[in-house]
């Protein structure tokens, strides 16, 4: 099920595929634009007047606010020290780690092929280079690329 019943989707969003997405227990607000091949992860938070462009992958614990644009295969992360297994060697479950928000503000731009670390704060307006990796928090009306990404001027 692509779009699963628990995932609440405002006014007039538009999925180019919804066939082709896998959408559960996210909140996408009203007006939204989600591309082919997208993933939003339950307690993902969508704005309003966004583009989630194809191959992008949001997890749970990111919050995009209004007007943000994502490029093409964005990929969110929410684990700092991502483990397979917990310290007995069983498989990891939910228990086993805590998700470490991240929070993209309204009006940012984030090009296609970024990697956002988790725990961080990508301010109103900001821009990211395509291809950047992003390690540590955006100021407001900035711009920042590469990798690690680094401030390059005014957005």
């Amino acid at each position: 099920m692509p779009i699963a019943p628990s995932a609440q989707l405002g006014q007039n969003v538009q999925i180019f595929h919804p066939t082709l997405v896998n959408l559960y227990g996210c909140a996408v607000g009203d007006d939204t634009k989600i591309g082919t091949f997208v993933e939003i992860q339950k307690n993902a938070a969508i704005g309003a007047r966004c583009k989630i462009s194809s191959h992008t992958f949001i997890c749970e614990g990111v919050t995009i606010e209004d007007e943000v644009f994502i490029g093409h295969g964005v990929m969110f992360t929410n684990d700092l020290r991502p483990r397979a297994t917990a310290v007995d060697g069983k498989l990891q479950t939910e228990a086993d780690w805590k998700v470490i928000p991240t929070v993209v503000k309204k009006g940012a731009s984030i090009g296609s092929g970024a990697v956002i670390l988790c725990g961080l704060t990508i301010g109103e307006r900001a821009m990211i280079g395509a291809g950047a990796v992003v390690t540590r928090d955006v100021p407001a009306d900035t711009t920042v690329a590469g990798v690690p990404a680094r401030m390059r001027g005014g957005a």
